[in-house]
């Protein structure tokens, strides 16, 4: 009898809970279902709710996307930025993350974690112009003056997230390398990174789809066209009298479609990143 109900309990269903995440999933997929079958639909085609199938898929959207954008080109400048900034962050926020994870008992190290964590209660707009002036005359207003941006504007979150998950592993690994000779430094490469591959994992996700969607950062800092990203080149859309939309959304799904490719690789090390970084 114990047994049987134990089985009864373990095989409830939450519905409440079920029927939640069945209306997080709608909000998602049905905006997703009206992008595709509008790219796949002529301008005359666009009538009513907009959610009916399109009579004949007219695929010719995508090739008008394509050219109109010069997608080869603007997705190339959006790949260097983003493998740029996901490598340098990667490298970059987590040593001064496991500086100040291991040094938390001194007061330098505690106030910089403080500092660096406040600017995530900093508005990027409110300093967006004078990191225009400065990039500028630094002569950074190009793809790489962009991934340095990137790598410092992502440092507050990415701190606050490494720190956690810095904690909870356990400083013996580290004085039994100590022991064997290692420096802090080898002690870092060679036994701290490996271990933070779940939440590098995160990161480096979170980090892609920041650089690969982000349109204000590209628009204020980049002053040649020729290093337009995806999202500046789609722009080209926007039309104060007419829009073709179908051949807007086909340009967007295009260039979502790298993205879910890299998230559907990439998921199951997102998912362990944040669960274990959550735990000590």
């Amino acid at each position: 009898m114990t047994t049987f109900g134990v089985k009864r309990r373990r095989s409830t269903v939450n519905w409440w809970l079920t029927a939640l995440l069945i209306v997080f999933a709608l909000t998602i997929a049905i905006p997703l279902y009206f992008a595709v079958v509008t790219a796949l639909k002529t301008p005359d085609q666009l009538t009513g709710t907009g959610f009916g199938l399109p009579g004949t898929p007219h695929w010719d959207n995508f090739a008008t996307a394509w050219r109109l954008t010069d997608f080869p080109v603007a997705a190339f400048n959006s790949a260097v930025i983003t493998v740029g900034a996901v490598v340098l962050t990667l490298l970059t926020n987590s040593m001064v993350a496991y500086a100040i994870a291991r040094n938390m008992h001194r007061k330098l190290f505690k106030t910089l974690y403080f500092y660096f964590v406040s600017a995530l209660f900093v508005p990027f707009p409110i300093i967006m112009l004078p990191v225009a002036k400065e990039t500028a005359i630094l002569h950074l207003d190009n793809r790489v003056g962009l991934i340095l941006l990137y790598v410092v504007y992502g440092l507050a979150f990415n701190i606050f997230i490494f720190t956690a998950y810095i904690n909870s592993i356990p400083r013996g690994l580290e004085e039994a390398a100590a022991i064997d000779g290692a420096s802090t430094w080898g002690i870092f490469w060679r036994v701290i990174f490996p271990l933070l591959s779940p939440m590098n994992a995160t990161v480096g996700i979170l980090t892609c789809l920041w650089a690969w969607n982000d349109f204000l950062l590209p628009l204020v800092i980049l002053s040649d066209p020729r290093s337009a990203t995806l999202p500046l080149v789609q722009y080209v859309f926007q039309s104060q009298f007419q829009t073709d939309y179908p051949v807007a959304f086909a340009s967007y799904l295009m260039a979502m479609a790298p993205l879910l490719i890299v998230y559907v690789f990439a998921q199951r090390w997102v998912i362990s990143g944040v669960t274990r970084g959550a735990i000590k």
